[in-house]
This record gives structure tokens, C-alpha cells and sequence, in this order.
């Protein structure tokens, strides 16, 4: 898991990159800029949010994202109900309260 991993940007003549510290046992030194996604958490969706943010519902075997009073997004884990809940409102230009 690279999540967990100290990491440092470097800008080399090639272009961004990020390098790995203490990957004495890895042969991965560092990667693209372009080629690492960030993977946000289920508390920095909930942020991203804001306070147009509602609750989290349990739905059967699904999670429900409740945005402004109304129901958004329906996704099979909570992580994933919050992500959609974040794209949507990136689509529509929602503002968040």
C-alpha cells in the first residue's frame, strides 16, 4: 500500500516525479506524476461534501448519501456512495453549502 509510504516530489529534468523512501527491499524508486491517482479517504469525501452533507443510510445491502435533504447516490460501500455523491455534485456545479 503506498498510502503509507513516505514520499517525496521531485522535479528532474524528465518531468515530475514521485520517489518512494525507504524502499530498500522494492525495486520501485519512483513513478510519474502522471501515473499516481490519489485515492481519496471516506472522511476526505464526507469533507469534500461539505455542509450540503446529510447522512449516510443503510439501503438493503447498499449505502445511500443524502445531500441537501434528498437522496443522491446509491452505491455498495460507503466509500463508494460518497465518491459518486462527490461526482455528481462536480457535474451539476452543486455548490456546497
Amino acid at each position: 500500500m503506498l498510502s503509507d509510504m513516505i514520499v517525496g516530489i521531485h522535479e528532474l529534468p524528465r518531468g515530475t516525479v514521485i520517489g518512494f523512501n525507504g524502499t530498500t527491499e522494492w525495486a520501485l524508486d519512483d513513478i510519474e506524476r502522471d501515473e499516481a491517482i490519489w485515492l481519496p479517504r471516506e472522511d476526505q469525501l464526507r469533507a469534500m461534501l461539505g455542509d450540503a452533507f446529510d447522512r449516510l443510510e443503510r439501503d438493503g445491502d447498499a449505502y445511500r448519501v443524502v445531500v441537501n435533504g434528498q437522496a443522491d447516490v446509491l452505491a455498495a460501500t460507503p466509500e463508494d456512495a460518497y465518491g459518486a455523491a462527490v461526482l455528481q455534485q462536480l457535474r451539476t456545479g452543486q455548490p456546497q453549502v
